[in-house]
């Protein structure tokens, strides 16, 4: 099955983590492949109906499972990392201290660097640096669901 997702064994334990992460935050209500490609199946007919009566419409025309499947988890990446309404009522997305925040763009001032070697002010950044720690705490979430997985809970 990993092989229609163009994925190895690792990469395929990581995507199915992601996928019962999103069911656990509400994104998905099922989590298993046959689900995922009834949601690509319903996406490929939306954009084939969007198509033929000439509307325009962003992405490609159709997905193949490969695609399909890095859409939907970039997709709920981004739910989580600019939280979505389900997310923030959830409030399973963090907010972070200005502490936090400032500690991180010290720590990571290569991130911020201009061309010529200068940087970014904390105030033109502070966004990114917001959604960098989300970034790091969805990879985590991730990461507990394998562990857990491999764990036998």
């Amino acid at each position: 099955m990993n092989q229609k997702y163009c994925l190895d064994k690792k990469e395929w334990k990581e995507a199915q983590a992601a996928l019962l992460l999103a069911k656990q935050l509400g994104l998905i209500e099922d989590a298993c492949i046959g689900a995922l490609e009834k949601r690509r199946a319903a996406k490929n007919e939306k954009n084939r109906q969007a198509e033929k009566a000439g509307e325009f419409f962003y992405g490609p025309r159709f997905y193949s499972p490969a695609m399909y499947l890095q859409y939907e988890l970039t997709r709920f990446k981004l739910d989580f990392v600019q939280p979505s309404e389900k997310i923030k009522k959830q409030g399973r997305c963090p907010d972070f201290s200005e502490k936090e925040k400032r500690a991180f763009y010290e720590n990571n001032r290569d991130l911020f660097g201009r061309y010529h070697g200068d940087l970014f002010d904390y105030e033109d950044v502070r966004q990114v640096i917001e959604k960098r720690l989300r970034e790091d705490v969805y990879d985590k979430l991730i990461q507990d669901i394998l562990c857990q997985s491999e764990n036998g809970v």
